[in-house]
């Protein structure tokens, strides 16, 4: 069978807005695995699941109906507003949004947010899924379409398609699928030197297997651009943090790929489209609670140096996102701390030179920083990391 079309989607939007319900009816998987999440109900870390697109006569389903067309790597991105942070790393690695609007709701404060986020990170493909259509009046709907259009006009989003769906009844998923069928697949570069984003990292390993039959460390994430194959030497940056006389150093870690997967599927090499896991030959112990999520991984002497020091050209919004009054965004000011999203990182700087719309800030946490990436830039208001911008790497 010839090699399907591949992306990679985020599903975003306000908590309780069905996210994870849509999921689990388009892929029959439920993402959010982690006990705490079940516990709460809310997703806390970056979920994923698989699916192949099938056509049957015009019509889309993942019941391997017909022939396949496309195969789709979804990323669950939490909610919450706590959790802004998690969903701005994984914004970094998908290449279309589904962003989810309960019609019964409406617009949130963190709808607002998580549309600002993907934009941020320069996402053009965009559908809007008008949920819970099954437990509201028609005029009802009507009115939710209509504050969904305003919301959107003069964005990215202005002329993207809007869905109603019941993700619980299961109504329209098959008109969903069609319109994934129809987003463009990004221009891929298999040429350029491989750069991959860490997103999770995992031991593997049951309690109680013995030590011949261990698996190496798992790394799962995007590949954005080149080839990676098994036997690959790489390295992994900025690596593990180490404590070296009353100091937090990063060691540069390198390794081996042992073996490559896509979902279930084992293969001998992979090209930039959906999200796949590495197994490596490093102690599992370095992996485990992804410990190494945000890290950037590319064939041996070929990343950027670490660092404390980035330079940032920013773009602020008007006002202030995901809070429910309306509050302006006021000029950075040098010595402020922002976040900033880096790859699929988080780092919190102090402003040290600010001229224009260019910022040089001075991190806690080192990054990779590659040049001309998308930065998402938040702001601590009353005890709350809120994103008040973007920018993109100089230096």
């Amino acid at each position: 069978m010839p090699e399907l079309p591949e992306i990679n989607i985020g599903v975003v939007g306000h908590i309780d807005h069905g996210k994870t319900t849509l999921l689990s009816r388009l892929t029959g998987k439920f993402t959010d695995t982690h006990s705490e999440e079940l516990k709460r109900g809310i997703t806390i870390k970056l979920g994923y699941a698989d699916i192949t697109i099938f056509e049957d006569k015009g019509n889309f389903n993942i019941e391997k109906k017909g022939k396949p067309v496309r195969y789709v790597s979804f990323i669950d991105a939490p909610g919450h507003e706590m959790l802004m942070a998690t969903m701005l790393s994984g914004a970094a690695i998908i290449d279309a949004a589904i962003l989810v609007i309960a019609a019964n709701e409406g617009i949130k404060p963190q709808t607002k947010e998580h549309f600002m986020a993907i934009q941020a990170k320069n996402i053009k493909n965009i559908i809007i899924v008008q949920n819970k259509i099954d437990i509201i009046s028609k005029e009802q709907a009507l009115k939710s379409y209509k504050e969904i259009k305003a919301f959107v006009k003069d964005s990215l989003a202005e002329n993207s398609p809007i869905i109603p769906i019941s993700a619980q009844q299961g109504i329209n998923i098959d008109k969903l699928l069609e319109e994934i069928n129809k987003i463009q697949i990004p221009k891929r570069d298999l040429k350029k030197t491989p750069c991959f984003l860490v997103a999770r990292s995992f031991d593997i390993n049951k309690p109680g297997k013995s030590i011949d039959k261990l698996n190496g460390g798992v790394l799962g994430g995007i590949l954005k651009h080149g080839v990676f194959k098994v036997g690959d030497e790489i390295e992994i940056k900025p690596g593990i943090s180490i404590k070296k006389a009353h100091e937090q150093i990063y060691q540069t870690l390198t390794t081996k790929i042992i073996s490559l997967h896509k979902g279930a599927k084992s293969v001998k090499q992979v090209e930039p489209g959906v999200s796949i896991s590495i197994e490596t030959n490093l102690d599992p112990v370095l992996t485990k609670t992804d410990s190494l999520t945000g890290c950037l991984i590319s064939t041996k002497n070929n990343l950027p140096n670490i660092t404390h020091k980035v330079k940032i050209k920013s773009e602020l919004f008007k006002e202030v996102l995901g809070t429910e009054e309306h509050k302006k965004v006021e000029p950075l000011k040098t010595k402020e701390m922002l976040m900033l999203s880096v790859n699929t990182t988080i780092t919190v700087g102090s402003i040290e030179k600010i001229k224009d719309d260019e910022i040089e800030l001075d991190l806690n946490i080192p990054v990779v920083p590659i040049k001309g990436n998308n930065v998402g830039i938040a702001r601590n208001i009353n005890g709350h990391w809120r994103l008040i911008g973007f920018g993109k790497i100089i230096q």
